[in-house]
């Protein structure tokens, strides 16, 4: 009976670590998260595949798709034109706020931005084009219920 419970207690903690690889094992990810009646909205791109999620106003889904080469050459010069690395985030403490995170862990644009404290004004338009950017990949791929 010990064997038993050893053997399926090992069993779920390797199941339960493998279902987490996924959202650490991406080049590029957008999150959307938080506010005043809580919204999870994650997009994770691992090469040319995209896992789209999204938990929130009483609704619940995932989809995964294919994001063309096309399109993440688009989403890499958005990232360039925009200069994502040199976007500057804010200090103020800001709450019940719906934050944006993009990281992108591999290529020229390489870094972490969020605005989950604001972004200074003079680099908001270029965190707005590079929001949209994404925003626009998952309006093209995603089909919300």
């Amino acid at each position: 009976m010990k064997r038993i419970t050893a053997i399926l207690g090992t069993a779920i903690i390797l199941a339960s670590c493998s279902s987490q690889k996924m959202y650490s094992d991406f080049d590029i990810s957008y999150s959307k998260s938080g506010g005043f009646a809580p919204v999870y909205e994650n997009l994770l791109i691992k090469g040319n595949e995209g896992h789209y999620s999204f938990e929130g106003q009483g609704k619940k889904y995932k989809q995964d798709f294919d994001v063309s080469l096309q399109e993440l050459k688009n989403l890499e010069a958005t990232l360039s034109k925009n200069n994502f690395r040199r976007i500057q985030e804010d200090h103020k403490k800001i709450y019940d706020h719906i934050s944006t995170s993009i990281n992108v862990k591999k290529g020229p644009n390489e870094g972490s931005k969020t605005d989950a404290s604001d972004v200074m004004p003079n680099y908001r338009t270029n965190w707005t084009n590079i929001t949209n950017a994404f925003q626009e990949l998952i309006n093209t791929h995603v089909k919300k219920p």
